[in-house]
């Protein structure tokens, strides 16, 4: 078989090697991929938003299945183009990914249909949106693009000022174009976060191991959020009676919420939870695989990966497909220094062999190109240094022992992966 992975970053550099793991004869392209991918697959250079372009490149090459995982391709609607060109293709359709491009229509979803979450009310006016604010007077207040923002579209704001600021930010510079001119402005909830990627084909649904995401840029949480700058599976605070609880309250109801608006999900649905004294809610919903989440998943699955995305495409998708090894994972990402921010490319990275890969870890690449057999800096979030280990205190400290020997100029991780979950602080 032929397979085309469409993106170019860490979650599509998990996906790849574990496809190859599965398959090792696999033909496998990745468009437009990166330095590191590009020892594992052959990399094209057609952008992933590049829908026509994209349908020309499987046609030309005449390719057997497509896997579409960012996140503004899906919401283009590059499934649909794909089915319609006789491709078979894993991931949502444009109507289906609406849950996440708009958050809008996620939070109307959820309270149409019962489903927790935080209250919340929608605006397209700033000094409205600033007016509401003023008049609930209660913070932290979340603040939240309605379309897509690489991730950064969602604002927590402490006080007045920052609101204002976030308001501004958002609707009138319009930081994230379109994106911004309708927010949702919803109530803080208090708890810990838990990341559930999940199978779907639209009808059966097959949660994924917990992860636990790391937003913040700097140690204890604090700093602007970002992509992700790390993460841990599973998390120790998703309990077997949490995990059956959201089965029975978000996942199924949320499958059947989807069906019953006419846009049945099919691929990878993620669910953002927060797990609060009133139980599990529904932070966002994401319709692909999450980054970095992926790079901690996917090395503790044990079943064929393409097999499993082939069944979610053909509606085939089977419980048992899916097992996950009695093991922890950690994923620590390397960033740029002023990530978030700006920042300078071009840096050159050591401690990588030919392939991009260092002894006792996984080096997924986010952010990187190659140039004269050198692997160099091309991006924010750079590399995911990936291990696992019987405990997560193994795999943590494996994964740090590898970011020790891989660096490049003004390298900046975070030191606290997993620290919270190691002390069982659920605060």
């Amino acid at each position: 078989m032929k397979v085309l992975v469409v993106g170019g970053g860490g979650r599509e550099h998990a996906i790849i090697r574990k496809l190859k793991e599965g398959h090792p004869d696999l033909e496998i392209l990745c468009a437009p991929g990166n330095g590191g991918i590009s020892a594992d697959a052959e990399c094209v250079a057609v952008s992933a938003v590049d829908v026509e372009g994209m349908v020309a490149l499987a046609k030309d090459r005449q390719v057997d299945f497509v896997c579409v995982t960012p996140d503004d391709p899906l919401a283009l609607g590059m499934v649909d183009a794909m089915k319609s060109a006789g491709f078979a293709a894993f991931g949502p359709d444009q109507a289906a990914a609406r849950i996440e491009s708009s958050k809008v229509f996620a939070k109307n979803l959820m309270k149409k249909y019962g489903i927790p979450t935080a209250g919340y009310e929608v605006f397209d006016d700033p000094a409205k949106a600033l007016d509401h604010i003023r008049t609930v007077n209660r913070y932290p207040a979340v603040i939240k693009a309605d379309g897509l923002a690489l991730g950064k579209g969602v604002i927590i704001a402490m006080n007045e000022s920052e609101a204002e600021a976030a308001l501004q930010h958002l609707m009138v510079d319009r930081a994230f174009g379109e994106s911004g001119s309708r927010v949702v402005i919803e109530e803080f909830l208090s708890g810990t976060e838990v990341s559930v990627l999940s199978f779907t084909d639209g009808k059966t649904i097959v949660p994924m191991v917990s992860s636990m995401d790391h937003k913040r840029v700097n140690d204890n949480d604090e700093g602007p959020n970002t992509g992700g700058m790390g993460t841990i599976a599973p998390s120790p605070f998703y309990t077997a009676e949490i995990a059956d609880r959201c089965m029975k309250e978000i996942f199924l109801p949320t499958m059947k919420a989807m069906a019953a608006e006419g846009c049945p999900f099919s691929g990878c649905l993620y669910f953002g939870l927060i797990l609060t004294a009133d139980g599990p809610k529904v932070i966002e919903y994401n319709s692909r695989f999450g980054d970095p989440e992926t790079q901690v998943v996917l090395p503790l699955l044990e079943g064929d990966l393409l097999a499993i995305m082939r069944a979610c495409a053909s509606g085939s998708l089977k419980p048992d497909m899916a097992a996950w090894k009695e093991a922890a994972c950690a994923c620590v990402i390397e960033a740029s220094g002023g990530y978030p921010g700006s920042y300078e490319k071009g840096k050159v990275i050591s401690g990588l062999d030919e392939a991009g890969q260092h002894e006792g870890v996984t080096v997924y690449h986010s952010g990187t190109k190659k140039e004269n057999g050198k692997y160099l800096t091309n991006g924010g979030r750079v590399l995911g240094i990936s291990a696992t280990g019987k405990t997560l205190a193994q795999a943590l400290a494996t994964a740090y022992e590898g970011v020790k020997e891989i660096t490049f100029d003004r390298m900046h991780f975070r030191h606290d992966i997993g620290q919270k979950a190691l002390k069982g602080n659920n605060a």
